[in-house]
């Protein structure tokens, strides 16, 4: 482990960046198609927490449980996916979960849950694709 760099003139130890970032805040999605981002979010579970009109346009902030999402009007958005490739949420049923969201009417992009070998037991999931043409995962570690 990396040890603490000494604050200068205090003698009291600065913290590492590890030690100060506690988790994922919120995600940011740019987006051309405002209402129907916050609808999609919407049907997933996501409830509107903030929201903002300002010269650039609207900006809401939406959460589910500790997942915070921020969307943002965009008119330079490219409407592919880009620098943020995929979101996942963690479920505790992947099973029932590829139920409820194909009860939504959003499809799995993969055509059903998949499983890979990664971390300890593995971890199944499915993607779907929101209205900015984003993946969302849904996952499972086993």
């Amino acid at each position: 482990m990396k040890e603490a760099i000494p604050d200068t003139g205090k003698g009291e130890m600065m913290k590492d960046v590890k030690e100060l970032v506690r988790g994922l805040q919120h995600i940011g999605i740019p987006t051309k198609e405002f209402d129907a981002t916050i609808a999609f979010y919407g049907s997933l579970g996501f409830a509107v927490i903030h929201e903002n009109r300002s010269e650039g346009g609207r900006v809401a902030f939406l959460r589910l449980n500790d997942l915070v999402i921020e969307t943002y009007e965009e008119p330079q958005t490219a409407m592919n996916a880009g620098a943020i490739d995929h979101i996942a949420l963690d479920v505790s049923d992947i099973a029932a979960t590829y139920a409820a969201v194909a009860r939504l009417g959003h499809p799995a992009l993969e055509g059903s849950v998949q499983t890979l070998p990664f971390f300890t037991r593995g971890v199944s999931f499915f993607t779907i694709e929101g209205p900015n043409k984003e993946k969302v995962e849904f996952s499972q570690y086993l």
